[in-house]
């Protein structure tokens, strides 16, 4: 079985997942070196988001927390080429596209772990006392992705066989 790497859509869902890739990084750039978020302190923006800087260890929202980080970013990099795999199988846009922002998410936090030893997160919605995970836009592309993915699967017939 010879598995191929180029489909119809790879270079849409690659340019995304390149796209999504650098401005995850931007974003922690940013964070990191202009706002100094660090040692600044948190940033209320609006009565229910502030930017706080929390580093994560684990997994998703800081679940299952390791400190060998080497295996989460070889799982992250296993998985991102598996998705590699599958993208160069799908015969529909909005499959191609969710795909690739899932894959520059991945990729986006795996480089947070080579170069800080964990994921940079910094963005906290709240409400009263009630607050969300931190998180950054990795894990938005990540999330949004994987829920496209589902819609795309389950109503629009995406769940045709891809190739």
């Amino acid at each position: 079985m010879k598995i191929a790497f180029i489909g119809p859509l790879t270079k849409l869902g690659l340019l995304l997942a390149a796209l999504t890739f650098a401005f995850d990084q931007l974003s922690k750039f940013w964070i990191l070196r202009i706002v100094n978020l660090d040692e600044r302190g948190p940033i209320q923006i609006t009565p229910f988001m502030d930017l706080v800087m929390a580093w994560n260890k684990g997994v998703s929202y800081g679940l299952l927390e390791t400190r060998v980080q080497e295996v989460l970013i070889g799982l992250s990099l296993v998985i991102s080429a598996f998705l590699v795999a599958w993208l160069a199988r799908v015969r529909h846009p909005l499959q191609a596209a969710t795909i690739g922002i899932i894959i520059g998410g991945a990729i986006g936090n795996a480089m947070d772990r080579i170069l800080h030893g964990a994921v940079a997160d910094f963005v906290l919605l709240h409400w009263g006392n009630w607050n969300w995970y931190v998180f950054n836009a990795a894990d938005i592309a990540i999330v949004a992705g994987v829920a496209l993915l589902l819609y795309d699967g389950l109503f629009s017939g995406g769940n045709e066989k891809s190739g």
